[in-house]
């Protein structure tokens, strides 16, 4: 109940005016169903011909009597007609008040979802960098997709639960009208039958908690192995993938399967108890207390009824609670990356104009093995600064400290002499154009990949972007140009085609610097001078800083530092010129 609480809280108008139509409908049913045992005696009894009630007051119910007496206060006389006009009227505002109810459960429920997805999507994106680091990507899919599509599912069953209840309660209260002594055994064989089959409900929910855990790996190991399809085939490994997956997939069924059979086991049990218990009640009602016939059929009707949404309260309830780990999984999720929001600095204005300059940075990731120690370098505006050094030298946190996804321990980042801690970080990196080691594209047009769908940039920024990055020339070569679709990842292009493109889309945003993590290292020889050569020639007309051992690349720049030891140390023009041989 505590999941149904949570969702009443977070949609209240909603879920209000879904309980306000679910009861109207509840009334409406009952109104119906109140007619019906006058109904069956102007049918049955001998004064049907003449369309009057019984002048033998004695003999009929006193429901029936009461039934009697607000139709007569009201002017209705309790002909057939009327009696079956009634409970079709019953029926038709019924099944109105239910339909808005419904439809109100199904529309929350798409909230529902729409907003988490929503909700988990903009605090990730909004969460430092470090928390990136920790999460499987297959594990926020799994959140954006299965979670809260089955979140969305819980609230339906919970609502759906609601509407059974609501009715049931209608028939047991007609059922408690006809005779309170048989409803009071009604409700206690009730409450036999549903404590029963309990169990099998906490049988589903340890399933469903299985079930998170589990599509969570699932999805975490397959979205691995998908990113590296083309290794593992090209090694003959995806046998060794294809083990991983089944063992989570094989034990991911067998925790369906438990639900399933739970589910069975509780639809088959409850009928069958629900029916024995009602045998035994129209047995006692006849043979014990010698209630009328009418009496007992409605009665009949009104706790088979009760029995029967009482019991889909209860499978209802069963599926919601094997959805509801997914539901506190996913604000889990939404609460640590909440947790690690970023702070995006201050309200300073960025500018600049002259240089980064790293002041005394000290740096490190587990506080047991510092990447710097008291470090100073400088990016002078307008110049092409590479670093160069061995793998964890810290050339690459450089960068990350560069755009302020870091912060630094000890020591200040001054841009233009104010430091970056000041700066309003979102300003800031919207000057800064970025390129990565892996050339990712989307599988999409080149034009939506340069602009990435920006509503502001249109084929003008996109064409001017790719020429600048010297690929205008092939892309206008392609058939569809702008509009050629690129494959997943890119894999329809060239490495250097790619590299192209991913710079045209760092440049589309006319950026006051560029950076470049080792933007050409998986490019042959050729292809990395032709892009060196584009780089050498945007020189001058913004900021470069660039990670490369690319001797072109060491050649163009204006400054190449050596990264080693937590420190970087500026190469004289001669021991550039020896590295760039």
């Amino acid at each position: 109940m505590r999941l149904i609480f949570s969702f009443f809280r977070a949609y209240r108008w909603q879920s209000a005016l879904m309980v306000l139509a679910l009861l109207l409908s509840g009334a409406a049913e009952g109104i119906g169903l109140s007619a019906l045992l006058p109904l069956l005696n102007i049918a049955l009894g001998p004064e049907a011909a003449n369309m009057l009630p019984s002048p033998d007051m004695a003999s009929q119910n006193k429901f029936e009597r009461t039934v009697l007496d607000i139709l007569a206060s009201i002017g209705i006389t309790p002909t057939l007609r009327n009696m079956l006009l009634i409970v079709l009227g019953g029926v038709a505002f019924k099944s109105l008040f239910l339909l808005i109810g419904q439809r109100q459960v199904g529309y929350t429920a798409a909230q529902v979802s729409t907003d988490l997805r929503l909700q988990l999507l903009r605090v990730v994106l909004r969460s430092k960098w470090e928390y990136f680091l920790h999460q499987p990507v297959g594990k926020l899919t799994n959140a954006l997709a299965s979670e809260a599509q089955r979140s969305s599912a819980a609230f339906i069953n919970g609502a759906t639960a609601i509407i059974y209840l609501i009715q049931g309660l209608i028939y047991g209260a007609v059922a408690f009208a006809l005779s309170w002594q048989a409803s009071m055994v009604g409700i206690g064989a009730g409450i036999i039958v549903i404590g029963l089959s309990h169990f099998l409900v906490r049988i589903t929910r340890r399933a469903g908690k299985k079930q998170t855990l589990l599509m969570t790996s699932l999805m975490s190991n397959l979205t691995d192995t998908l990113q590296s399809v083309k290794p593992l085939k090209a090694m003959s490994r995806e046998h060794l993938a294809d083990k991983v997956l089944a063992h989570d997939t094989n034990r991911l069924n067998k925790a369906l399967r438990r639900q399933v059979m739970s589910a069975a086991s509780l639809d088959s049990g409850q009928e069958l108890m629900f029916t024995a218990f009602i045998c035994l009640g129209v047995y006692v009602s006849v043979a014990k207390f010698s209630m009328d016939l009418p009496v007992v059929m409605v009665l009949v009707v009104a706790l088979g009824r009760a029995f029967a949404f009482f019991g889909k309260v209860q499978k209802q309830y069963q599926k919601l609670v094997q959805g509801e780990s997914a539901y506190w999984a996913l604000l889990d999720s939404i609460d640590a990356a909440s947790d690690a929001e970023e702070h995006l600095g201050g309200k300073i204005k960025p500018h600049f104009k002259t240089a980064i300059d790293f002041a005394d940075i000290s740096f490190d990731y587990d506080k047991r093995h510092p990447v710097f120690n008291d470090l100073s370098l400088k990016i002078k505006a307008g110049s092409l600064t590479t670093l160069v050094g061995s793998s964890g030298a810290g050339k690459t946190t450089i960068v990350d400290l560069t755009i302020g996804l870091l912060q630094p321990k000890r020591g200040d980042i001054l841009i233009d002499g104010t430091p970056l801690r000041d700066v309003d970080l979102r300003q800031w990196r919207g000057m800064i154009g970025y390129v990565p080691q892996d050339t990712i594209l989307l599988h999409d047009s080149i034009l939506h990949n340069v602009t990435l769908g920006d509503p502001e940039l249109g084929i003008n920024d996109a064409e001017q972007a790719l020429r600048a990055a010297d690929a205008w020339e092939f892309v206008s070569a392609l058939p569809e140009s702008l509009d050629t679709m690129v494959g997943e990842r890119g894999g329809k292009l060239s490495g250097g085609q790619r590299q192209r493109i991913v710079i045209a889309r760092a440049l589309v945003n006319r950026p006051s610097l560029l950076i470049l993590d080792e933007a050409t290292s998986a490019l042959d020889r050729d292809s990395e001078d032709a892009i060196c050569r584009t780089l050498e020639g945007l020189k001058g007309q913004l900021t470069i800083l660039a990670i490369s051992h690319n001797r072109a690349m060491v050649e163009a720049a204006d400054y190449v530092y050596r990264m080693s030891g937590g420190n970087a140390r500026l190469l004289p023009k001669e021991e550039q010129s020896v590295l760039a041989k």
